[in-house]
């Protein structure tokens, strides 16, 4: 802050508008008019997903139970958007305007309204969005009365339940901004494009260009950049008078470009962070605006004779692909929620995430560059308007869509892959008749203009392009830069001798073909693979009273399933790992044509006296020992050698007896893993974990508490199940409340949750003021002990 014309300026102001809005839900013919009276609404703060706070609804006696048969006119209208009821919601904001922002510019900057959105201020209609995963910004600097309150008001509408194959949620889901720039010089929208161009240990080239709007008659801008390391020192510094096209009030130039000798690489293990920091100035010497942006330096390479390449080092992409939405907070996208789901990710080997199908948080990639994630970035799910939001034809959206898609994201150095769409190849129906050829080539040629670094592929299952002509790759397979196949790696060998050029990558692999789908695959010249619904989450539930996907390695509460230390001992392969699944139901459900279906396991010792039991123990140690009350069951070997056996070893007719049951895994006779579980008795008290030891008092922190009912010996008790009641004392709110059963008709939101196998876990979020927060659980037959927190 700096004084010019003897007044105090801020460059750039960014005021969040995330607090103190008011919601209705339903349709309102004048909810937009400044005279309506709001003071029935509800108060709420964003980010905020109305649909989740909708009843779940079965499916009537006409439908089916699932969504299997999209073209059937019996299929079930809610099962793929968890069966919940679509609708609209109305946000209201009072807005009083700062006096220092008269004669200043300034934006509304809405990171996504979900699905479709209009936004009204003081009752005039100014804008919004047609594909809600993408953000937008509303210049209000001539519609802002200053000693009067504005209203800002927004309708939500999901009111279409064909428009999405998943659940979407509702809402102002994401954060909302108000910036206040200078009037005359500004950076524009994601004005920064920072590229590596030249990246060795010893030396790193970095290229900062940005764009600017100028409405001053000048022929040079005065620009500052400044550097800094991940420790906040500053490593470059310079001004520069950068020429400006005067006859162009909106140019894009070269900054700067800047050698850095021995720079910190970007990497998963290492994801090394710097941060760009501009400043504009006005002709007087006065700041205009500024801007600042962190970027990693890192090289990526990718080739069929090693697949991807980072830093010169081979990687695999040991993935996951999911939708963007958060378990019991539905699409509310909060930072620390996401933060949670990056972090148990990476502590089971998983490196890369796949954005499916659509954009994914501003906060997400920041915190897939923050813990060293690669992400395949993926702008749509089909290129058919009833898949874009289904009010505007799709023909129309994607030259607005793809610029702020990549000029959001092409900063961020987690970002290898761009991913333009997914299984689409096969509609006829597409634009130009030709498969999506036309499509992708004018996509491709229009995101070229603002990134040409990485990339460009689309998710293709079945990878042909008519089920009659299965012979070789659909015509738009050869379009793209890499041959991205969802499930059918086994086309890899024979697709590659055809075509030598292809790099492939499998786009999406089924949780119940783990250990194949990966081993199978030639890991030295492919790109990697992502496990398709690794985490369980709401929509295209296979079949009522499931609310969603319940195939993944995690549960909707995050609870690892057995089968997550399969997925650990395979990402992993130097971090000895063992782990007892107990088979209790298998499934053979299909879906898209692949079996999805996975095998129902648990891990506790509680069964009926006397039964026979079939068991898997994973691991990636050389043997495991299975040892029952202190006598060796036997010993068997990891099948290394055999790719559908490897780190998978299956006992059957295992008895069950009171006692434990142990694996003990070794490597060359030596033990380097145990995994034992115990026959616990009636459970009698609640212990509680919680996440986040610097709770934040900034009003959108979250902290989650996982509590486990457990014998008198402290032994999870897997097979509670009494309903919890929790209330909350001091500066926080109960934002959501989840256990692990998917197929649960409790809600989500609330005070009341049910023990899942013994657990269950409620997300509190903090207010805007710092104190103690004390939480109170009872449940029957349970001794309980209040949970005493601090937000900071």
């Amino acid at each position: 802050m700096i004084l010019c014309g003897g007044m105090s300026v801020h460059a750039r102001n960014v005021v969040s508008l995330n607090f103190g809005w008011k919601f209705h839900a339903g349709d309102l013919n004048d909810a937009q008019q400044v005279q309506l009276d709001d003071r029935g609404w509800t108060m709420i703060n964003l980010p905020h997903d109305f649909q989740i706070h909708q009843p779940w609804i079965a499916p009537e006696k006409s439908e089916k139970a699932d969504n299997s048969d999209m073209a059937s006119n019996v299929k079930s209208r809610l099962s793929a958007r968890a069966f919940k009821e679509m609708g609209i919601g109305w946000y209201r904001r009072h807005l009083v305007a700062d006096s220092l922002w008269k004669g200043k510019r300034v934006i509304l900057d809405f990171e996504g309204i979900m699905l479709v959105g209009d936004v009204y201020f003081n009752g005039e209609y100014i804008g919004g969005t047609d594909y809600g995963y993408l953000g937008f910004e509303l210049d209000i600097t001539d519609r802002l009365k200053f000693g009067t309150e504005n209203i800002i008001a927004v309708k939500a509408n999901t009111m279409n339940s064909d428009n999405s194959r998943w659940y979407t949620g509702g809402g102002l889901y994401r954060d909302v901004n108000l910036i206040v720039t200078d009037d005359k010089q500004y950076f524009t929208r994601h004005p920064l494009h920072i590229t590596t161009p030249i990246v060795r240990k010893d030396g790193a080239v970095v290229v900062l260009k940005a764009e600017t709007t100028c409405h001053l008659n000048v022929s040079s801008q005065k620009v500052k950049t400044v550097i800094r390391n991940e420790s906040g020192d500053i490593v470059y510094s310079n001004t520069k008078d950068i020429p400006f096209r005067r006859n162009q009030r909106t140019n894009e130039y070269v900054i700067d470009s800047i050698a850095l000798e021995n720079p910190m690489l970007w990497s998963c293990e290492h994801p090394h962070l710097y941060r760009a920091e501009l400043t504009l100035y006005r002709p007087d010497g006065c700041r205009a605006d500024s801007i600042s942006q962190h970027f990693g330096i890192r090289k990526i390479e990718f080739s069929p004779d090693f697949g991807f390449r980072l830093n010169g080092e081979k990687v695999v992409l040991k993935g996951v692909a999911n939708h963007h939405t958060l378990g019991a907070l539905g699409a509310a996208a909060y930072p620390r929620a996401i933060e949670k789901r990056i972090q148990l990710l990476k502590e089971f080997g998983v490196n890369h995430i796949r954005t499916s199908h659509n954009p994914y948080s501003a906060s997400f990639m920041d915190l897939c560059d923050k813990y060293g994630i690669l992400v395949v970035d993926e702008l749509y799910d089909k290129w058919l308007t009833k898949f874009a939001g289904g009010r505007r034809d799709w023909v129309n959206l994607w030259q607005y869509d793809i610029p702020e898609f990549i000029r959001r994201d092409r900063n961020h150095p987690c970002v290898v892959m761009w991913s333009l769409g997914n299984e689409l190849q096969q509609y006829w129906n597409l634009p130009y008749a030709d498969w999506g050829v036309t499509p992708y080539r004018l996509q491709r040629e229009l995101l070229r203009r603002y990134d040409q670094e990485r990339p460009v592929t689309v998710a293709m299952h079945p990878r042909y392009r008519h089920q009659d002509t299965d012979s070789l790759p659909a015509p738009l397979v050869h379009e793209t830069d890499i041959a991205s196949y969802n499930y059918r790696y086994m086309y890899f060998p024979g697709d590659s001798r055809r075509f030598p050029n292809m790099i492939f990558y499998q786009s999406e692999a089924t949780a119940s073909g783990m250990g194949p789908n990966y081993y199978e695959m030639d890991l030295d010249k492919v790109v990697g693979l992502a496990y398709w619904g690794a985490i369980d989450y709401l929509g295209e539930s296979q079949g009522w009273p499931a609310k969603g996907w319940a195939n993944g390695s995690f549960d909707i509460s995050l609870e690892p399933k057995p089968s997550a230390y399969l997925l650990k001992s395979i990402f992993k392969p130097d971090e000895p790992v063992v782990h007892i699944g107990i088979v209790e139901k298998n499934s053979n459900s299909m879906w898209n044509d692949v079996m999805v279906g996975t095998q129902t396991m648990s891990d506790h010792w509680n069964f009926k006296p006397g039964s026979s039991l079939s068991l898997w123990t994973y691991t990636n140690a050389d043997e495991v020992e299975l040892v029952l009350n202190g006598k060796t069951i036997g010993r068997k070997t990891n099948d290394k050698a055999n790719p559908k056996n490897r780190n998978k070893i299956k006992w059957d007719k295992v008895k069950y007896e009171e006692g434990y049951l142990e694996a003990i895994a070794r490597n060359n006779g030596k033990v380097v893993a145990r995994h034992k579980i115990e026959t616990v008795g009636k459970a009698v008290r609640l212990t509680s974990a919680s996440d986040n030891a610097n709770w934040k008092a900034d009003g959108t922190d979250l902290q989650h508490i996982r509590f486990t009912a457990v014998d008198r010996k402290g032994r999870r008790v897997q097979g509670a199940n009494q309903l919890m009641t929790f209330e909350v004392e001091g500066p926080a709110e109960i934002v959501g409340v989840i256990n692990g059963d998917i197929a649960s008709h409790e809600m989500t939101v609330g005070n009341r949750r049910s023990l899942f196998k013994g657990a269950a876990t409620v997300i509190l979020r903090s207010s805007g003021i710092p104190g103690k927060v004390k939480l109170k659980v009872s449940a029957d037959g349970l001794q309980c002990k209040d949970v005493e927190l601090i937000t900071q």
